[in-house]
């Protein structure tokens, strides 16, 4: 597609050329759009739901914020302290951002991955 375009504006080009282009401006590229991505607001909200895949239950893990943006969704076999505290901590590496206030559908196991959660956050350190 690329080299179509070029060719249209009479700039000859190779594939290679194209990829040699994406590996060295590809990177700063992304993590320009990457750095002016909107900050996610300070209230989430985390819900879990069933799914059967293959005939096999499976959680789908969702993040979202006050405003209606999915911030992460992950889907694990497994809806434990473990298995939240991983969700957790996915979503705040991805974001880079600690949310003010978590709302959960009272899951039993929200309330020790966030206190686990919250700790590592506080103290910056991850056993």
């Amino acid at each position: 597609m690329s080299k179509r375009l070029l060719a249209e504006r009479g700039i000859a080009v190779s594939y290679e050329t194209i990829r040699q282009w994406c590996q060295k401006f590809g990177r700063p590229f992304a993590d320009g759009v990457r750095r002016r991505r909107p900050r996610p607001g300070d209230k989430w909200h985390l819900d879990e739901v069933q799914l059967k895949i293959n005939g096999r239950k499976h959680w789908l893990w969702r993040a979202v914020d006050q405003e209606g943006v999915v911030l992460d969704i992950l889907v694990q076999e497994r809806r434990n302290q473990e298995a939240a505290e991983t969700f957790l901590r996915r979503v705040v590496d991805g974001h880079g951002y600690q949310p003010r206030v978590v709302i959960t559908d009272k899951l039993a196991s929200y309330p020790p991955a966030l206190r686990a959660c919250y700790q590592e956050w506080s103290t910056g350190t991850r056993d």
